[in-house]
C-alpha cells in the first residue's frame, strides 16, 4: 500500500513469485531445506524434521513451502525498496517452524525470512547533532520489531533471534503476546504463574519477560478468556517497549485465533472497540510512525478469520469498514450465521486477567524498555 498523497491509500495487488532455495537457506538448515524441496511424500527420516500429526507431509509441499515463502518475502521486498509503507500478506505468519525442524501446522517460517528481509531496509539518515562537523551522519542499521498477537506462543521467531544473556544491542526485537498454561501448545518460557511468583523487582532489571535474559526477545503470558479489556490494559507497556526501540519497520503477526467463538476456544478477543484486533492493529499503523509489514496466522474458524482480516485491510487502507457490514452472498454464505455480518463480538466468558496481573505485566514491560534504551542509547 502506497501513501504518496492525503487520504486513504492506494492498493497495489502483486502476483508473487515462488521463493528461491536459498531464500529458505537464509535462515533453515539445509537438510530441512533439502527434505521438504525433495517433491518425496514420505521418507524414514520425517519425524526427525518434524514432519509428523500436525505437519504431516503431502503431495505438493515443495510448491506450498515455495509459495509461503515467496508471498512474504515479495510483501517484505515492497516495503525495502520503499515502494510501500504498509505491505500484506495473510497467507503467511507461520511462526512455529524452527531452523531444522517443523511444527505447529507450519512448514517454514515466512515470518524470520521477511524479518532477515526488512532487516536491509535503509533508514533515512539522522540529523546532524547541533554543532557536529561531519558532513554525512553514521547510517543506522534498520531495526526490525516483532510484534505476535497470535493465540500460540511465537516460539519459532523468537528462538531464531534469541541471544541468551545478550550484553549489547541488537537491531531485532520479538514480543509475543499470547496465552500461557501448562500444557498448552507450545511450551511457553514464562507462564502467569512463572510470573507471579517472582521477585516483582527482577533481581537484574529484567525480569521474567525477557527470555533467557535477553531484553530484545519477549513474551507477555495472558490468562484464559483475555478480552478486549486485557489488550486495552497492557497496551501502553507495549508501546513504551517499541517507543525504546524505535523500530524502522514491525512485522505484525495477525493470527485471529483468540477471538471469541474459535474452536481453540481460550481467547475472547473481539474486532472492534478500545482494546479489540482492529484497535490494536490501527495503533501500530496509525501511530508509530514506521513501514508495516501484516501477516496473518492462525485461525481455525474460516469465517471468522475472513471477517478479521477484511477489517484489517480496510483499516491499513485508512478506510475501516463498519463492523455492521453485511456479508456478501457467496458460496460460503450460511457459515457467517448467526449475524451475516462483519462483526466478530466477544463472547461471555470471564477474562481471567485481573487488574493486578495486567499491572504486573505493564511493570515488567515498563522495566524491559528502561534497560532497552539504555542498550539503544
Amino acid at each position: 500500500m502506497e501513501d504518496d498523497e492525503p487520504g486513504p491509500m492506494h492498493i497495489r495487488v502483486l502476483r508473487p513469485a515462488l521463493a528461491s532455495e536459498d531464500d529458505l537457506l537464509s535462515f533453515h538448515d539445509a537438510e530441512l531445506v533439502e527434505r521438504l524441496l525433495s517433491g518425496e511424500e514420505s521418507t524414514e527420516d520425517d519425524a526427525g524434521f518434524g514432519l509428523e500429526d500436525d505437519c504431516a507431509p503431502f503431495l505438493g509441499m515443495q510448491e506450498y513451502v515455495l509459495a509461503v515463502a515467496g508471498a512474504s518475502l515479495a510483501a517484505a521486498r515492497e516495503i525495502v525498496e520503499d515502494r510501500a509503507d504498509v505491505s500484506i500478506c495473510w497467507d503467511g505468519g507461520r511462526h512455529h517452524a524452527h531452523k531444522s525442524c517443523v511444527s505447529g501446522f507450519c512448514y517454514v517460517n515466512d515470518c524470520v525470512l521477511a524479518i532477515l528481509a526488512l532487516r536491509r531496509l535503509r533508514p533515512p539518515p539522522p540529523a546532524p547533532s547541533p554543532g557536529s562537523t561531519t558532513m554525512r551522519p553514521k547510517l543506522e542499521r534498520a531495526r526490525v520489531m516483532y510484534l505476535d498477537l497470535d493465540l500460540h506462543y511465537g516460539d519459532g521467531v523468537a528462538g531464531a533471534f534469541c541471544v541468551p544473556n545478550r550484553a549489547k544491542g541488537s537491531n531485532v526485537l520479538t514480543l509475543s503476546i499470547h496465552h500461557a498454561a501448562r500444557g498448552f501448545f507450545p511450551l511457553a518460557p514464562c507462564t502467569p504463574e512463572d510470573l507471579l511468583a517472582s521477585a516483582p523487582d527482577g533481581g537484574d532489571g529484567l525480569g521474567p519477560l525477557a527470555t533467557e535474559n535477553d531484553p530484545y526477545t519477549l513474551t507477555l503470558p495472558l490468562q484464559a478468556s483475555a478480552s478486549a479489556r486485557t489488550y486495552a490494559a497492557i497496551w501502553p507497556g507495549v508501546e513504551a517497549v517499541a517507543c525504546a526501540f524505535a523500530p524502522h519497520a514491525v512485522v505484525l503477526q495477525c493470527g485471529v485465533d483468540g477471538l471469541a467463538g474459535d474452536p481453540c476456544a481460550v481467547g475472547n478477543w473481539n474486532l472492534g472497540g478500545e482494546g479489540g484486533l482492529g484497535w490494536c492493529v490501527q495503533k501500530v499503523v496509525e501511530e508509530w510512525g514506521c513501514k508495516v509489514l501484516l501477516l496473518g496466522g492462525g485461525g481455525y474458524s474460516s469465517p471468522n478469520a475472513a471477517r478479521a482480516w477484511s477489517y484489517l485491510t480496510s483499516i491499513a487502507k485508512g478506510e475501516p469498514l463498519s463492523l455492521e457490514t453485511h456479508i456478501p452472498d457467496h458460496a460460503a454464505f450460511p457459515a457467517y450465521a448467526p449475524s451475516f455480518t462483519l462483526d466478530v463480538p466477544a463472547g461471555n466468558a470471564r477474562d481471567q486477567n485481573d487488574e493486578v496481573y495486567l499491572r504486573r505485566l505493564v511493570d515488567e514491560l515498563g522495566k524491559v524498555a528502561g534497560v532497552l534504551r539504555a542498550r539503544q542509547g
